[in-house]
């Protein structure tokens, strides 16, 4: 059990700060006259989203090839693999969208890469918690009666960080 609970430990970390790193650059980018012409093109909720997409997919895909590598450097410790990688794929999601939403609040105060991480982490600390909860369970080889808690509590943090970004957005956009 302390083998399992530290290797999903380094896991998650690892994971987030891979993923910090990822969702600082979604608007760092984007200089003054890129910006106005991005707002003369398309509507605030069409940005926001399609940052949130991207960061979503490039997320899922360090997740799954960092749980690979996990595999194959060290024992996988992990019972339930099925579960575990629906619980990688919610809670990296949800780590995801909280990044994108918190970078672009932070880039309207002149793309400060420290106000991401300081503004992010206490955000981010209910999907991580649950995140690592539920992969302790996929970890022992609980079902999905057992996580299914868990993973209900991760999908509402997408709905619930998706739907700040639709109504949050403009408003930084229009600033």
């Amino acid at each position: 059990m302390d083998s399992l609970s530290s290797w999903i430990a380094v896991f998650w970390i690892i994971l987030l700060f891979a993923a910090t790193n990822a969702s600082i650059n979604s608007f760092k980018r984007e200089s003054g006259k890129q910006f106005y012409y991005y707002y003369m093109l398309s509507s605030p909720q069409a940005i926001v989203f399609s940052k949130l997409i991207f960061n979503v997919i490039l997320l899922n895909l360090v997740a799954v090839i960092s749980f690979g590598l996990f595999t194959f450097l060290f024992e996988n410790p992990i019972e339930n693999t099925s579960l575990f990688l629906l619980v990688l794929f919610l809670g990296s999601s949800a780590i995801a969208a909280t990044l994108t939403l918190v970078s672009a609040i932070a880039s309207r105060t002149n793309n400060n890469s420290a106000i991401t991480a300081i503004l992010a982490f206490p955000i981010l600390l209910p999907s991580i918690l649950t995140a690592i909860k539920a992969s302790v369970l996929c970890g022992i080889g609980l079902g999905w009666e057992d996580v299914q808690a868990y993973l209900i509590t991760l999908a509402m943090l997408n709905i619930i960080i998706g739907g700040l970004s639709y109504v949050l957005f403009p408003y930084l956009w229009r600033s």
